[in-house]
């Protein structure tokens, strides 16, 4: 009895089905021969690795797709996880530079990181140093004006209604703008890291000022992450 697993053989065939190609076009396409494109759809024959990779750059095709049926996308899991985000119950850092109220504490692992942060740094030069973690970020203001800098950019300034996505391994610093005393944004940031918030939390340093964060009474110590601060870049 054939097996219903798919084979690389069967997803070839498909590929190609699917962009009505010859085994002669494919061939000239991949660079792999005919009678090894032939073999392998017969499931007579597998490829290496880097003839895998091969097939993936020459057909411009993420390597992952070769290992996925057509159609089938993998169905997610429903985690039913829901949290309700209040100011009073998130865990607080304060620094020199910004407040920040971690949104959501009681959800570990999240892929995505909800933050309030009130901007106090009037200027690059008092800030400090650029930051720089994993992953992407978008930022709105709520209120006030700020000014953004960035590794690559020049600096923009937002008003409240305005937002900014960036990519987070960029060094980037957030300053209040010329006028403005103190700012208010909503922050999201996003990684494939699920030690995200973890990272996050080791930006804020030792920082003179720097108040360890607080946990609701209401969020089992077991749920809420690692209050884990070590030296690092300033934030």
């Amino acid at each position: 009895m054939k097996s219903d697993q798919p084979t690389l053989g069967r997803l070839l065939r498909g590929l190609r089905d699917r962009n009505n190609w010859t085994l002669k076009e494919m061939s000239e396409r991949t660079g792999i021969p005919i009678s090894t494109l032939s073999k392998v759809e017969h499931d007579r024959l597998t490829l290496t690795y880097d003839k895998l990779q091969q097939l993936s750059q020459r057909l411009n095709i993420r390597m992952s797709e070769l290992f996925a049926e057509p159609g089938a996308a993998a169905e997610a899991a429903v985690t039913a996880r829901r949290s309700i985000g209040d100011v009073d119950q998130s865990i607080r850092v304060n620094t020199r530079n910004y407040d920040y109220y971690y949104l959501c504490p009681e959800l570990r692992r999240k892929r995505m990181i909800p933050v309030l942060v009130r901007i106090r740094a009037k200027n690059v030069q008092e800030f400090g140093e650029l930051v720089q973690h994993s992953g992407e970020e978008f930022i709105y203001v709520v209120e006030g004006r700020i000014e953004i800098h960035t590794e690559f950019y020049d600096p923009i300034l937002l008003e409240a209604g305005q937002s900014i996505y960036l990519d987070s391994s960029m060094g980037h610093a957030y300053v209040a703008a010329e006028g403005c005393e103190e700012a208010t944004v909503l922050g999201v940031c996003s990684s494939a890291d699920e030690g995200l918030m973890e990272s996050l939390l080791t930006l804020h340093g030792e920082e003179e000022g720097a108040e360890a964060p607080l946990l609701p009474p209401s969020v089992p110590a077991r749920e809420a992450p690692p209050a884990k601060r070590a030296g690092g870049r300033r934030s």
